[in-house]
C-alpha cells in the first residue's frame, strides 16, 4: 500500500515513520531542528509549490506536504493506492 502525499509523490506504508503537523512542530524547537538539519543533509523532499502544512517522515527523508495530516490520514484509513 502506497501513501500518496501530493505532485505525484507516494510512499510505501512500509517507510512512513511519522507523520507530524508542521503548525504545531514548527514552534518544537527540536522538531525545527531536525528538519532544518535534514534539509542541509538534501534529506528533505517537498511535495508541494504552496506552504507545506505536514512533514512525512520516512526510511532516511523528510517529505513536506501540502495536505494536513488529517487528510493524510483519512488516506492510510481509506487503504491508499494498492
Amino acid at each position: 500500500m502506497y501513501l500518496h502525499l501530493g505532485q505525484d509523490k507516494v510512499v510505501p506504508y512500509s517507510e512512513i515513520v511519522g507523520v507530524f503537523d508542521l503548525d504545531n512542530t514548527t514552534y518544537n524547537v527540536k522538531a525545527a531542528r531536525f528538519i532544518n538539519q535534514a534539509e542541509k543533509e538534501g534529506r528533505v523532499v517537498l511535495c508541494t509549490d504552496d506552504l507545506p502544512k505536514s512533514a512525512v517522515l520516512c526510511d532516511g527523508r523528510v517529505y513536506l506536504s501540502q495536505l494536513a495530516p488529517s487528510t493524510l490520514l483519512r488516506r492510510v484509513e481509506g487503504g491508499g493506492y494498492e
